[in-house]
């Protein structure tokens, strides 16, 4: 049996009813032309996941995990079970639309080329985008271009170099992921895929746009944002990132308007009633300044075996950015009962 073109792995729990959608969606949308595999990572679901997909959908294989790991295990569960060229990391709460696949597999022609972002738009309002890559401020600030902006101004646009995709629904060079590793266990959730962005970086990988992949997500639907402990982990991944990846020439010129950014980022969680998580997460992050050594002789470790000479596109935050931030999408998670993850 040949090895499939793609693997396109879904990390679930509890996530059956929005299960049915997305698997729904790749039966209807699957290549004619060439072989897939299609992959969801039960995380120790308790709501029939596994039972249900095999009456469902039985050319859909399931990789169940014996207790709960949480996102990035059952992500990188999935992923070590694939054996596509290619790997898609496709959220639960997501639809695939009519040619897909194939925009997202074409940029691969290029070797250099580690991973791929689709266009990712807001499945109750697919007029607006939720991703069209992800970008990284040297202020330390992780941001999806296009954030809540007319999709068909992005539509429009053709391919172009990006710095990372977004973890909805990127793809991944499966030789790629070998060389820098998958997710890691450490982010939990939240900014896993920019750490990620940013070692294929290290590695020489190049990321590029598609606009006409296109995937329609439903925003939050697996993530309650409102819980402090989510709070608290995203504040400690956004400095992991930071210390972490950043080259030591921008991180020179960074260190002072990320701490300005961090305190102004502080007062304004403060104002809405989120200052303690949000603090609990930086002293978290303080804590684990060894680690970050660590990870920084891994990414010069990287770099000395890259494919080609690493290049990191940053950004400098903008205002329109912000803008994009505060009135981004907020999707009824709470409509969808079982689906929100612990």
């Amino acid at each position: 049996m040949s090895r499939p073109r793609c693997s396109v792995v879904i990390p679930t729990y509890n996530g059956r009813k929005l299960l049915e959608v997305c698997l729904a969606s790749i039966r209807n949308c699957r290549p004619r032309d060439f072989e897939i595999e299609v992959i969801v990572s039960d995380d120790a679901s308790t709501d029939g996941t596994a039972e249900w997909i095999a009456d469902a959908f039985p050319e859909v294989k399931v990789a169940r995990l014996e207790r709960n790991l949480g996102f990035v295990g059952a992500a990188n569960a999935g992923v070590a079970a694939a054996t596509g060229e290619i790997v898609q990391l496709l959220n639960n709460d997501t639809e695939v639309t009519p040619g897909w696949i194939e925009a997202g597999l074409a940029p691969f022609a290029d070797p250099k080329v580690g991973s791929v972002a689709p266009l990712v738009l807001v499945r109750s309002d697919p007029s607006r985008v939720d991703s069209a890559g992800d970008s990284y401020s040297f202020i330390g600030w992780p941001c999806k271009r296009g954030h809540g902006e007319d999709a068909g101004t992005w539509s429009q646009r053709g391919s172009d170099q990006v710095f990372g995709a977004s973890g909805s629904s990127a793809f991944y060079r499966a030789t790629a992921l070998q060389a820098v590793g998958v997710y890691d266990p450490a982010f939990g959730s939240y900014y896993e895929d920019v750490d990620l962005a940013f070692r294929l970086r290290w590695g020489g990988f190049s990321c590029v746009y598609v606009p006409t992949c296109r995937i329609l997500h439903e925003v939050s639907a697996s993530y309650d944002h409102g819980k402090p402990a989510l709070q608290r982990r995203m504040s400690k991944n956004a400095e992991l990132l930071f210390w972490s990846n950043l080259p030591m020439r921008w991180l020179a010129a960074a260190c002072i308007p990320h701490v300005a950014f961090t305190l102004a980022q502080g007062i304004w969680r403060t104002l809405r009633g989120r200052g303690r998580p949000w603090l609990d997460g930086k002293l978290d992050a303080l804590r684990e300044l060894p680690v970050h050594r660590a990870r920084r002789k891994h990414r010069v470790d990287l770099a000395r075996q890259a494919v080609s000479r690493p290049h990191f596109p940053l950004t400098f935050s903008t205002w329109n950015d912000a803008k994009n931030h505060l009135k981004r999408p907020r999707e009824s998670f709470a409509r969808i009962r079982g689906s929100v993850r612990a």
